[in-house]
């Protein structure tokens, strides 16, 4: 029963999305010699939206989770034959199925290799951007992974998007402020003095005063790192300006909670209070 099933699935099942080739053609694109054939075909049909809603709705889910195992047993050269199949997974209603392979696109990304990851999976990663918040918490936790892996002009692109993770489909959802925070720590090490201080500085004083405490002392290390890269570059005025900012923002703020948050941040890296004045 099962052979004659797999052999239904291998010659007569058009598994293609793409209307301009032919069931031949497409079936073609997808021919490998890693994993007997009948055995990844009987994969990529799963992810056929029908069979979802007739067989079992979890099939999706369960077929992107497995998609990075796949991908690395066939190898980047056989990408081909995933690739219309990510991209079904990648659209599909179920915010799930999404949120999926939202936490493994950074996975995938190293298997597919630059090129690849460039131009197939940036644009589902652009997409997961503005997807719902279960969504992009996926990409967010992953963010230094995936743009680590970016051209250093593709991943500067980003910079401008970066203000959009402040603001969520729901404002108690302080954890996704929280987890920007500690990615941010990270990205430190991926831009220039300039773009830390032109993009990330502005965030990085949103998240200090942010209402809830867990996010405002992750912020505290994220500025205190920010500072010790910033003295470290080449351009000392960036720090200095920074500095100022500091005094200026909460040294001296009419609210004790202001000058609080000073003195936190002074404490992080054990900074001299004296030299900002």
């Amino acid at each position: 029963s099962m052979d004659s099933t797999l052999h239904y699935i291998h010659n007569d099942s058009d598994l293609s999305t793409n209307s301009s080739f032919s069931p031949e053609e497409e079936r073609k694109s997808k021919v490998q010699d890693v994993v007997p054939q009948a055995l990844l075909d009987q994969y990529l049909s799963m992810t056929d939206p029908s069979r979802a809603q007739t067989v079992d709705t979890e099939i999706a889910k369960h077929c992107a989770y497995s998609l990075p195992g796949v991908a690395l047993t066939l190898g980047r050269q056989n990408w081909h034959c995933l690739k219309d199949t990510y991209e079904t997974l990648a659209s599909d209603m179920q915010w799930k199925v999404r949120r999926t392979l939202a936490f493994s696109i950074h996975e995938l990304a190293v298997i597919l290799g630059d090129q690849l990851t460039a131009g197939d999976l940036v644009p589902v990663f652009n997409g997961f951007l503005k997807d719902l918040d279960e969504v992009r918490i996926g990409v967010l936790k992953h963010l230094h992974d995936f743009l680590k892996l970016l051209h250093v002009d593709k991943r500067r692109e980003y910079l401008y998007q970066l203000q959009e993770f402040l603001v969520t489909d729901n404002s108690r959802n302080w954890r996704f402020r929280a987890e920007l925070a500690e990615q941010l720590i990270l990205l430190l090490d991926l831009y220039s003095a300039r773009d830390i201080y032109d993009y990330l500085r502005p965030i990085a004083f949103s998240l200090c005063a942010d209402k809830v405490s867990s996010v405002r002392w992750i912020s505290y290390k994220l500025v205190s790192e920010m500072i010790k890269k910033l003295y470290m570059a080449s351009t000392s005025t960036f720090v200095v300006d920074l500095m100022n900012e500091l005094v200026e923002k909460f040294c001296r703020c009419h609210k004790w909670s202001g000058r609080q948050t000073f003195v936190f941040i002074c404490q992080v890296k054990c900074l001299f209070v004296n030299f900002f004045f």
